[in-house]
């Protein structure tokens, strides 16, 4: 080294290549896709899976309960490399890899170096809400990378002043949206903090709303498919918050609910980002803080489900992480970055096994027993011997197994009169993906898009009932009617223990009674 050359450009260029940001972030990645390989078979298929691919036999641009992204996803899957367990995963646990990616590259960007990039990544990976959504095959797995992108878009436009990049971003906005639609909330929240921030520097030009006219572009045809249905997701929303069927915080404990998502000790992140944001050093990136107190408070008032905001943490490890890196640079607080990425993964690791099925169901109980951890609940419900993500992925096959066994005593001409009507879209969901292998006819039902797919021209002369939990309503619709099996599983869902019923003689012509059988809720 000369006298001229610095000792940090020499410690950085001979810094040995497996401890380079790189390498450290591919290294968390693939801490991701390891855990992926224990996950995978556990436990079974989730309900909203099961109802996705069933969705994916009716291709359309919408839904009563979701945009088309996740069930064109499934259909490509089913068609592809198939719908097995190992399948249907891959995909979410690679999008938390990239999320893990991406909020390395965004810490990098927001002007952080490699403790920022580690921080951001680690807490990316270990977060046990992001850990949960990368195991399903949900909509909520492919949130987080796409939000994260469009925040990562927003950075490179306030560092270089190229507005173009505003025609990539709306084409993700549309894209994400056609995911799920809770990114309209941010992105509204973001357009009045580019309006508070030196981003309104945007507004005045072309290139924002050319990339909004781009991104509702995308988007119109799930609008008017919403438009041409009567808004049924609008109607859904409604009579779930008119059931009360979701849990509702106040403030205070919506707050605590965001933290324990988190793992607690990540939640300093966000403080941090909140910091950095409204700091001088993050004032060209303020609109993202903004965007994010905004959506918050929105959430809170409309009473929106706790992990509603899940999808926005990743962007805010990396602020947080970059403010972190800035302000311990002193010699005083050189041990408060190790220690705090140590305490991120030591208290997050001990949530791991509720948001990873890693362990088998008995040493799950007994782990959670002595530990002496409560699973956040979503739903009001009658709580059952697993956590609710859990518990739905139980009791499927065997359901279908009992409709299989007694629709297989019916003779021939009976079975092809045969309904199998699932009152909820699980039920319904399960038949469609377990019952092929019995011979088994898709199932119909009033719930959520299955009402939509309508009777499939049963008349009701025959019925195999699932989900009815009133015995008065069998005594009332059918001529005569008997109990054929139960779908009672140890390990479901206590409100999913009912009777399946078959019904003969159904009073009414299925086709003339079907639009009072709409159940959205």
């Amino acid at each position: 080294m000369t006298d001229s050359q610095p000792a940090s450009a020499y410690s950085a260029t001979h810094r040995p290549i497996l401890l380079s940001a790189a390498a450290i972030v591919a290294a968390l990645a693939l801490v991701r896709i390891v855990l992926y390989f224990f996950a995978a078979p556990h436990y079974g298929y989730f309900r909203d899976e099961l109802y996705y691919l069933a969705c994916a036999h009716h291709p359309a641009w919408g839904y009563v309960d979701q945009p088309p992204l996740i069930v064109w996803i499934a259909w490509l899957l089913e068609h592809t490399i198939g719908t097995s367990l190992w399948a249907l995963h891959l995909l979410p646990a690679l999008a938390g890899a990239a999320t893990i990616v991406l909020a390395a590259l965004l810490a990098h960007e927001l002007g952080g170096h490699r403790w920022a990039v580690f921080l951001a990544a680690l807490a990316a990976l270990m977060a046990p809400i992001l850990l949960t959504f990368s195991q399903l095959f949900t909509m909520n797995a492919f949130d987080p990378p796409l939000w994260t992108a469009f925040a990562l878009l927003v950075v490179r436009i306030a560092k270089t002043g190229n507005q173009r990049l505003w025609i990539p971003a709306g084409i993700l906005a549309g894209i994400t949206i056609l995911n799920k639609y809770g990114i309209v909330f941010w992105l509204a929240g973001l357009l009045i903090g580019l309006a508070l921030s030196p981003l309104r520097s945007s507004l005045r030009r072309p290139w924002i709303w050319i990339g909004c006219a781009l991104g509702a572009l995308i988007a119109l045809p799930n609008f008017l498919w919403q438009w041409s249905h009567h808004f049924p997701f609008l109607v859904l929303m409604h009579n779930i918050r008119e059931e009360g069927r979701d849990i509702s915080l106040p403030p205070l404990p919506f707050l605590k609910a965001q933290a324990q998502m988190l793992g607690y000790a990540a939640v300093i992140l966000v403080l941090f980002a909140m910091i950095f944001f409204f700091s001088r050093q993050g004032r060209q990136f303020r609109a993202l803080g903004w965007a994010y107190l905004i959506f918050l408070a929105v959430m809170m008032a409309l009473h929106g489900k706790m992990y509603y905001l899940t999808a926005v943490y990743p962007m805010l490890f990396a602020a947080g992480a970059v403010w972190v890196e800035r302000a311990t640079q002193k010699k005083l607080w050189l041990w408060a970055k190790p220690a705090l990425a140590v305490v991120i993964a030591a208290l997050s690791a001990i949530y791991l096994p509720m948001a990873l099925p890693v362990l088998s169901v008995p040493r799950f109980l007994a782990y959670e027993h002595t530990m002496g951890l409560q699973p956040q609940r979503f739903e009001h419900n009658q709580p059952a011997v697993l956590p609710q993500i859990y518990a739905d992925m139980f009791g499927w096959p065997q359901m279908v197994a009992q409709v299989a066994a007694f629709y297989r005593t019916l003779p021939p001409d009976v079975q092809r009169q045969t309904a199998i009507f699932g009152n909820n879209y699980g039920e319904a969901a399960a038949v469609d993906f377990f019952g092929p292998q019995y011979g088994l006819p898709p199932a119909i039902g009033g719930h959520q898009s299955y009402w939509i797919w309508g009777p499939r021209g049963y008349t009701g002369q025959s019925i195999i009932v699932l989900g009815e939990s009133d015995v008065q309503n069998m005594q009332r619709d059918c001529a005569s009617y008997k109990v054929i099996g139960n779908a009672a599983y140890p390990l479901s869902r206590l409100n999913e223990w009912k009777p399946i019923y078959y019904c003969q003689g159904l009073k009414w012509n299925l086709k003339q009674i079907w639009p009072r059988l709409r159940h959205w809720d």
